[in-house]
C-alpha cells in the first residue's frame, strides 16, 4: 500500500498515541498524545482543527454517523463534543466527581456512555441532553466496554467483573471473572440454527490469557478458551464473518478460531506473523482483509484465503516498534501509530476511476493524484495533483477533466514541464454522472441532460458554442452519452441520437437517429464514430452501423458493464465487452459472402477488481485497486505471442490459434501460422476463410502454397470482377453453398451465371426453372442434357418426354436434333413401342444408333426367355421349360422348376435346379434324403456355411449312429446345447470338446468339465476347469490323477498354478510335489518348472542346483550342465544375481565337458589342465572318481605335467580306489608312484582382465584385485581383454583366437550346443561392459 502521509508532532515524541478515525465517512482522524490537546486532521493529512483540554486526553469516540467526536480529559469533569459538520466544539458537564476513564458512543442511537476510575457510569442522550448517572456500577475503574445493536452496554472493570446494562443504565446481568477484563465485544456465535436473538454472545479477554464467551441469557454457562503458552498474551482480537474470531498474541502469533459449537477450540489458521512481538490486529469487512502489526512491519491477509498475504509493509525507521492499527470503515485508509509517537497512514483501497481517449489513459493513482500516460506512443507519464477526491475522470486528446458533484476541473496537457497546466473549473446545473472530451468540446451528463461546450475559448464564444440536449423534454431523458472527434452520441430512454459539432461556428444539428424498442443504457462508439455498440434496458448488446443497420451481438452476457474498441490502426472491427470476471472478444466481419456479421471470438478471465481501460492489438490495459495498471493478454490473440514457439505447440493448440486469427481477420498472421506448422486441414481452413471474406488474391496465394491447382485456376478466372454480388456468388459456389450462390448471382448484373451453375451441377429441375425466367432459348438444350441423365438412371418415361422437348426443329442445331431423335428411338424400344423405335432408328443416319438399338433388343430377348419360361411353367410344359433353362437368368424360375422336378421324383435334376437357384438348404435336403449323397452335402455345408444345412447333415449322421460327425455338424449349425447333450448320451465328450475348441464360451468349458468330473476323468475335468478359470477345482482334479497320467497331470497342475497366481494353490502343489500329501516326493524337475511358471526365479535357481547335484551324482554330467546353463541364462534375462554355487558348479561341469573335446582334438595340455581342475573337485563326481583320476594321470603324463600326474597317481593308490583301477593302467600307475618324476611344465601366465596382474592362465580368482574372472568357454582359461569374443547365442565369453581354432573342427558352441561357425564369431575390441564387478549372489 501507498504511504499517503505521516503525522508527527514534537509534543507527541516518545509516547504512544490515542487516535480514532471518523466513523462511516473516514474523512477525519482525531489524534491525542501526551500534551493537553486533540488534533484533528483530514484524510489527506492536513490539520483541520485542535481541541485544547485542561489535561491529557484519556478517551475519545466518534458517534455512529461520524458527526460528533466526544473527548474526555484528565483533571476535568467535562465531556468535549466537536461537531464535524460545523467545526464547532462544545462541552457538557458530566456531573461526575471522580476522574473519567472510558467513553463510548452507541452503535445505533445518540447515546454516549462514560465510565470513571471509581466504577461509576453516566449515560448521556445527545439528542435530548438527558443524563443518567449510575453510581457504583463497578467498585473499581471501568476499563473497557461495548454497545450491542439492541443498545445493551457491556462494561469491564478492574474489580474483575463484567456488567451488562440496558440503555437506561439498569444492570441486566453481572458476572465475575478470574482476572482483569480487556476488550469486550458483542457478537453472534456460529450455530446450526439461526437464532433471532441478535447479538446475544459476549466475548471478553480475561487477564490477557483466556478468551471467555458467554450468552447474556445464560452468563454462568461460559466457554473459556486458553491457548498455547508459546503464543504469549492476548494482545487484541476481532470478530469477523460467520462467527470467526481473529486473535493476535504478544509473541507475534496470528490465530483464527471458529465459535461454531462443533469446531470450538480448533485453530483454523495460525501463523507466526512477527518474529518478536505483535502489537495490534485490525479487520476491514469492506476489503475482506485482516492486518497485524508488530516489530516494524504490517502484514495484510485476505480473509477469504488467510494463507494469502496480499501486502507486507516494512517501516525500517521505526526502531522502537509499532503500536495500534486501525482502518477506515470503507477500507481505503489504514493508520498505524508507533511507539515513538508518529502516525503513518496507508492507502489500501483506491476507487477504480479512469478513462481513455485513443491510446491515452488517465487514472487515479492516489486520493489526490491522477496519472496521464500513453504507453503505446511511449510518452512519459504525467501526474496531476488535483484539489478534491474526484468521482469522475474524463480524458481527451489534449485535456483531462476531473470532478465531483456538479463541479469539474479542466487541465491542459502541454509539452513543457510539468506536462500539465490547470485551465479552469466549471460548475454545472446538476450532479455530473459522466463526462466525455474531444479535442475542442466537453460533454457532461447530468440529470438526464447533456451539456456540450467548448473547453478553451472566450466567454462569449463559449456561451455561443454551448448547447443543452435534448432541446425538448418530450424527447426523453438521456441515459448515456459519448463523444468522438466529430460526433456526440447520446442514448435516451426512447432512441439513440448522433449530433455533430460540424465546425466551431456552425449550428449543432442532429445528423442521425435510430429508434430502439427499449431504452438505451450505454453507448460505445469506435474511434472514428462510424460504428457503435450499445447496451439497452434489457441488457442486450447491439452493433449499429452507418446505414442504421443494427445487429444483435451473439452470446451477449447480461452482466456486461462496458465495451472497448481496439485502438490498433489495423483492427478497426474488433472490440471487447467485459463484466467483473470475464472479457468477451468480438469481431465485426464487414465484407463476407454472407453479408456483414458479428462473431464472438472467445473469452478471457479477468482478475478480481480490475477495470479495463484500453485495448490495443490484443493487449488489454486494466486499472487495479492499488492505483496501478496491469496488462492482460487476451487469450483470443494468443497467436501473436506464440509465433516464435509455434513448432512446439500441439496440433490442437495450433489449430485453435489459427481459428482465432481467422475470426479476427488476421489473415497474414494466419498465413505465417500455416507456413510454420500447418496441416492440410489448417491450409484448407485458411483458404475457406479467405473465400468467405472475399480476399481473392490472398486465397490464390494460399491455394498455390497448399497445392490446390484447380482452385488457383478458378480464382484467377474471377480476379478482375468488380460486381460484389457476382464475385460473392462465384466464391459461394466454390465453397459449395449453391443456394446462396444462386441468390447472389440473381442479385448481380449477370444473373445468367445462376443458370450456368445449375447446369454444371447437373441440377436440371432448377436449371429448367431458371431458364424459363432468364433464357428460354436454352430450354431445348437443357432438356436434352436432362433426358440423357434420366436415361442413364433408367427413368425412360421422363427421358422420352425430355428428348421430345429437346427438339428445336432448327437446321442450325441439326446435330442436337439428331441426338434427340436417337434418344427418342432408344426410349421407344425400351418402353415396348418397338415399331416406332425401329422406324426412328432406321431413318436415322447414325450407324452407332442402329447398333445400340440392336443391343437393347438383344438384352430384351433374355427378358423374353424369362417371361416364356414362366408361361410354360404355368402350363406345366416342363419339357419346354427344360429347353429354355440354359438361357434363363431368374433364380425364381429355376426354383419353380426344381420343385416340379422333385415332385416328379427326378431328384438329380431337382438338385441341379436348386443349385442354379442358389437354394442350398433344399439342395442339401435332396442330396441327403433322396440321393443318399452325404459327400456333396457336406461339401456344400462347408462352402456355404448354411446353418440349416448343417442341422440336416447332423441328423443324417445321427441316423447312421456316426455320433462324432453328428456332433461336428451340430456345432457348425450353432446348436451347441444339442451337440453337448448328444455327446453326453453317447460318451463322445472328448470329440465335442475337440470340435468346440476356441469357439467355446466359459459356460461351455464349465459344462464339459462338470461332465468329466461326474465320469471321474480327472485329467480332462482338470483341463476344462483350468480353461474356464476355476483354478482350484482344476488343481484338485490334476492331483487326483492316477500315476499313469502322472507326468502330464503334474505339468498341467504347474501351468494352472502359474496362471492362477494364488498363494494357497501354490502351497498346495508344493506340498504335493514334496510328497507331504501322499508320502511320495515327486521328481525335483517339477518343482523347478513350478517355480519357473510362477516366475519365482530365486527359488527356481535353488531347485536347479539340487537337480544338477542329483544328475551329477548319477553321472549324468551333460544333463546337469544343461539344467544349470538354462537357469543361468534365465536369471541373467531377469537381471537377478547368479548364486555363486551355481556359477562354480557350471564352471566345473563345463571344464569336464571340455576335456573330451580337447583330447579328441589331440590337445593334451589343455585336456590335462581341465582334468586337473576337475580332479581338484573330485567330490562333485562321486560316480566316476577312479576313471576321472586315471584320465588325469594319463593326460598329465602325456602333457609333461609329471608332478601333477604323480599327485593323482598317489590318490589312486588309496585302498578304496586301488582295486577299481582299470587293469590296463594299474601297473603303469603303480610304477609311477614307486619311481616318482617331479618335473613339471610350468604354466604360462596372462594378465588379469580387471587389474592387469600376471597370473596363471587357468587361475579364475585374481590374487591382486580378488575378482572372480570370466572364463573362456573354449579352453576354460581366464579371459584376456585384448582377445575377447563371445558366442552370439548364449553370450558366454571366449578367447577369440582359441574359439576360432576350436570351430575349425567343432560345429557347435561348447556351452549352449547351438550350431556355430567361424563367420558368426566377431572380435570385441572394447569389453569394458562385460567386465562389471562380481554379479554373483554369495
Amino acid at each position: 500500500p501507498q504511504n499517503v502521509f505521516i503525522l508527527a508532532d514534537k509534543a507527541w515524541a516518545g509516547s504512544s498515541l490515542l487516535y480514532k478515525w471518523q466513523k462511516s465517512l473516514g474523512n477525519y482522524i482525531a489524534v491525542a498524545g501526551q500534551d493537553n490537546s486533540v488534533k484533528i486532521f483530514d484524510r489527506h493529512g492536513h490539520k483541520w482543527t485542535e481541541l485544547n483540554l485542561p489535561g491529557r486526553c484519556v478517551g475519545m469516540d466518534w458517534d455512529k454517523d461520524g458527526d460528533i467526536l466526544a473527548v474526555i480529559a484528565a483533571k476535568s469533569s467535562s465531556i468535549y463534543l466537536w461537531d464535524a459538520s460545523v467545526n464547532k466544539t462544545s462541552q457538557i458537564d458530566s456531573g461526575m466527581r471522580d476522574q473519567m476513564s472510558f467513553i463510548l458512543w452507541s452503535k445505533t442511537g445518540p447515546l454516549l456512555a462514560v465510565g470513571t476510575v471509581k466504577g461509576n457510569l453516566l449515560i448521556y442522550n445527545q439528542q435530548t441532553s438527558r443524563k443518567i448517572p449510575v453510581l457504583g456500577k463497578h467498585t473499581k475503574k471501568i476499563t473497557c466496554g461495548c454497545w450491542s445493536i439492541q443498545n445493551l452496554l457491556a462494561l469491564g472493570s478492574d474489580d474483575n467483573t463484567v456488567s451488562i446494562s440496558n440503555h437506561e443504565g439498569d444492570t441486566v446481568r453481572q458476572t465475575t471473572l478470574r482476572g482483569e477484563p480487556a476488550e469486550i465485544y458483542f457478537s453472534v456465535m456460529k450455530t446450526d440454527e439461526r437464532s433471532s436473538q441478535g447479538e446475544s454472545t459476549v466475548s471478553v479477554s480475561v487477564d490477557k490469557k483466556i478468551l471467555m464467551l458467554f450468552s447474556i441469557n445464560d452468563p454462568d454457562n461460559r466457554i473459556e478458551l486458553t491457548f498455547q503458552r508459546r503464543y504469549g498474551n492476548i494482545v487484541s482480537y476481532r470478530w469477523y464473518g460467520d462467527g470467526y474470531i481473529l486473535i493476535g498474541f504478544s509473541h507475534g502469533y496470528f490465530v483464527v478460531i471458529s465459535t461454531h459449537i462443533r469446531e470450538i477450540g480448533e485453530e483454523l489458521y495460525q501463523a507466526h506473523n512477527h518474529k518478536d512481538s505483535l502489537n495490534s490486529v485490525a479487520i476491514s469487512p469492506a476489503l475482506n482483509k485482516a492486518a497485524s502489526c508488530g516489530d516494524n512491519s504490517i502484514k495484510i491477509h485476505e480473509l477469504s484465503e488467510l494463507k494469502d498475504i496480499s501486502h507486507v509493509v516494512r517501516l525500517d525507521d521505526e526502531t522502537k516498534g509499532l503500536d495500534q492499527l486501525s482502518w477506515t470503515d470503507d477500507g481505503q485508509l489504514l493508520a498505524v501509530s508507533t511507539q515513538k509517537g508518529t502516525l503513518h497512514v496507508f492507502l489500501t483501497k483506491l476507487p477504480i476511476l479512469g478513462g481513455c481517449y485513443g491510446t491515452r489513459l488517465a487514472y487515479l493513482t492516489s486520493l489526490l493524484e491522477v496519472t496521464v500516460s500513453n504507453q503505446v506512443e511511449r510518452e512519459s507519464p504525467v501526474a496531476i495533483q488535483v484539489e478534491v477526491e474526484p468521482t469522475f475522470i474524463a480524458v481527451g486528446p489534449y485535456h483531462v477533466a476531473v470532478g465531483m458533484n456538479n463541479r469539474a476541473w479542466f487541465y491542459a496537457l502541454i509539452d513543457q514541464e510539468p506536462g500539465v497546466c490547470k485551465l479552469k473549473d466549471i460548475e454545472y446545473l446538476g450532479t455530473i454522472a459522466s463526462m466525455c472530451l474531444n479535442s475542442d468540446y466537453a460533454a457532461a451528463l447530468f440529470e438526464g441532460k447533456v451539456q456540450l461546450h467548448i473547453i478553451e475559448g472566450k466567454d462569449q464564444e463559449e456561451k455561443k458554442q454551448m448547447k443543452l440536449f435534448p432541446d425538448d423534454d418530450r424527447k426523453g431523458r438521456i441515459l448515456c452519452h459519448a463523444l468522438t472527434a466529430d460526433f456526440l452520441y447520446y442514448g435516451t430512454d426512447v432512441r439513440i441520437n448522433t449530433s455533430a459539432p460540424l465546425s466551431i461556428h456552425a449550428y449543432l444539428e442532429t445528423v442521425s437517429s435510430y429508434s430502439h424498442p427499449v431504452g438505451v443504457r450505454k453507448v460505445f462508439p469506435d474511434q472514428n464514430g462510424t460504428r457503435l455498440v450499445f447496451i439497452d434496458g434489457k441488457n442486450c448488446g447491439f452493433l449499429l452501423s452507418p446505414a442504421n443497420s443494427c445487429c444483435e451481438l451473439p452470446n451477449f452476457s447480461p452482466t456486461i458493464t462496458g465495451v472497448l474498441w481496439d485502438n490498433w490502426h489495423a483492427d478497426r472491427g474488433v472490440f471487447v465487452a467485459y463484466d467483473d470476471d470475464k472479457i468477451y472478444t468480438y469481431a465485426l466481419h464487414k465484407t463476407t459472402i454472407y453479408g456483414p456479421r458479428v462473431v464472438l471470438v472467445g473469452t478471457t478471465a479477468l482478475l478480481f477488481a480490475q477495470k479495463p481501460l484500453l485495448l490495443y492489438n490484443g493487449e488489454l490495459t486494466c486499472q487495479t485497486a492499488s492505483g496501478n495498471t496491469s496488462e492482460v493478454a487476451l487469450s483470443t490473440h494468443s497467436f501473436l505471442k506464440q509465433s516464435a514457439s509455434t513448432l512446439t505447440d500441439s496440433q490442437l493448440e495450433h489449430s485453435k490459434q489459427l481459428a482465432q486469427a481467422l475470426m479476427l481477420k488476421r489473415f497474414h498472421e494466419a498465413l505465417d501460422l500455416c507456413k510454420a506448422a500447418g496441416s492440410d486441414a489448417d491450409w484448407a481452413e485458411l483458404g475457406k476463410a479467405c473465400l468467405i471474406h472475399m480476399e481473392v488474391e490472398l486465397a490464390i496465394q494460399v491455394y498455390r502454397m497448399s497445392g490446390n491447382v484447380g482452385m488457383v485456376l478458378s480464382l484467377q478466372g474471377i480476379l478482375g470482377i468488380e460486381d460484389v454480388n457476382l464475385l460473392a456468388g462465384h466464391l459461394a459456389m466454390f465453397l459449395g453453398d449453391y443456394n446462396l450462390a444462386q441468390d447472389l448471382y440473381l442479385s448481380s448484373n449477370c444473373p445468367i451465371s445462376a443458370l450456368e451453375m445449375r447446369r454444371d451441377l447437373l441440377q436440371w429441375d432448377s436449371a429448367l426453372m431458371l431458364a424459363k425466367r432468364l433464357a428460354e432459348d436454352q430450354i431445348p438444350f437443357i432438356s436434352k442434357e436432362y433426358a440423357v441423365h434420366l436415361e442413364f438412371i433408367g427413368d425412360y418415361v421422363n427421358a422420352l418426354a425430355h428428348y421430345e422437348k429437346g427438339m428445336t426443329h432448327n437446321n442450325k442445331f441439326q446435330d442436337h436434333d439428331e441426338a434427340c431423335q436417337g434418344g427418342i428411338a432408344r426410349m421407344c424400344i425400351r418402353m415396348g413401342d418397338i415399331r416406332r423405335g425401329s422406324s426412328q432408328a432406321i431413318q436415322h443416319p447414325s450407324r452407332v444408333l442402329k447398333k445400340e438399338c440392336g443391343a437393347i433388343l438383344e438384352s430384351m430377348k433374355v427378358e423374353y426367355y424369362d417371361k416364356a419360361a414362366s408361361v410354360y411353367i404355368r402350363c406345366k410344359n416342363w419339357a419346354k421349360v427344360g429347353e429354355l433353362l440354359p438361357h434363363v437368368s431368374s433364380p425364381k424360375i429355376h426354383l419353380q422348376y426344381a420343385k416340379a422336378k422333385e415332385a416328379d421324383g427326378k431328384y438329380k435334376e431337382a438338385a441341379q435346379a436348386y443349385e442354379s437357384a442358389k437354394d442350398w438348404d433344399n439342395m442339401i435336403r435332396v442330396l441327403l434324403d433322396h440321393l443318399n449323397n452325404p459327400e456333396d452335402a457336406v461339401r456344400i455345408v462347408r462352402e456355404t456355411e448354411s446353418i440349416d444345412g448343417a442341422k440336416m447333415v447332423a441328423r443324417f449322421f445321427l441316423r447312421l449312429n456316426d455320433y462324432g460327425s453328428a456332433i461336428h455338424f451340430l456345432v457348425l449349425s450353432q446348436c451347441n446345447d444339442e451337440a453337448f447333450q448328444l455327446a453326453q448320451q453317447h460318451g463322445q465328450m472328448e470329440v465335442y470338446a475337440d470340435i468346440i475348441g476356441p469357439e467355446a464360451t466359459q459356460e461351455d468349458y464349465q459344462s464339459i468339465a462338470l461332465y468329466f468330473e461326474g465320469e471321474k476323468k480327472h485329467l480332462q475335468a482338470g483341463k476344462f476347469f483350468q480353461k474356464c478359470g476355476q483354478y482350484s477345482r482344476a488343481l484338485k482334479h490334476f492331483l487326483k490323477c492316477p500315476n499313469t497320467d502322472d507326468n502330464l497331470a503334474v505339468e498341467m497342475a504347474i501351468e494352472t498354478v502359474g496362471q492362477a497366481k494364488d498363494v494357497n494353490l501354490t502351497n498346495q502343489l508344493i506340498d504335493y510335489l514334496m510328497g507331504e500329501t501322499d508320502g511320495m516326493p515327486k521328481d525335483a524337475k517339477y518343482l523347478f518348472r513350478l517355480y519357473m511358471a510362477l516366475q519365482q526365479y530365486r527359488e527356481a535357481a535353488r531347485t536347479a542346483i539340487i537337480i544338477a547335484r542329483e544328475e551329477q551324482c548319477a553321472g549324468n554330467y551333460r544333463n546337469a550342465h544343461d539344467v544349470l546353463f538354462s537357469m543361468y541364462t534365465e536369471l541373467q534375462a531377469q537381471k537377478i544375481k547368479i548364486p555363486a554355487e551355481m556359477a562354480t558348479n557350471l564352471m566345473i561341469l563345463h571344464s569336464y565337458l571340455l576335456v573330451k573335446i580337447h583330447v579328441k582334438r589331440g590337445d593334451h595340455l589343455k585336456g590335462a589342465r581341465m582334468l586337473i581342475r576337475v580332479s581338484n573337485n573330485i567330490s562333485k563326481f562321486p560316480a566316476h572318481v577312479v576313471p576321472i583320476l586315471t584320465s588325469a594321470v594319463i593326460e598329465c603324463h602325456r602333457a609333461g605335467l609329471k608332478n601333477s600326474a604323480f599327485g593323482f597317481a598317489a590318490m589312486l593308490m588309496r585302498p578304496e580306489y586301488r582295486n577299481e583301477i582299470d587293469p590296463k593302467y594299474r601297473k603303469k600307475i603303480e610304477a609311477m608312484v614307486r619311481r616318482p618324476d617331479m618335473s613339471e611344465l610350468e604354466e604360462e601366465t596372462a594378465p588379469c582382465p580387471f587389474c592387469g596382474f600376471q597370473l596363471p592362465q587357468n587361475e579364475l580368482l585374481c590374487m591382486s584385485c580378488k575378482n572372480n574372472l570370466p572364463y573362456c568357454i573354449a579352453t576354460g582359461r581366464h579371459m584376456l581383454k585384448e582377445d575377447w569374443s563371445m558366442c552370439p547365442h548364449c553370450k558366454f565369453p571366449a578367447l577369440y583366437s582359441e574359439f576360432i581354432l576350436l570351430l575349425e573342427t567343432e560345429t557347435v558352441c561348447p556351452m549352449c550346443s547351438e550350431t556355430l561357425s567361424v563367420q558368426h564369431v566377431k572380435k570385441i575390441p572394447d569389453c569394458s561392459t562385460y567386465l562389471q564387478a562380481d554379479e554373483l549372489d554369495p
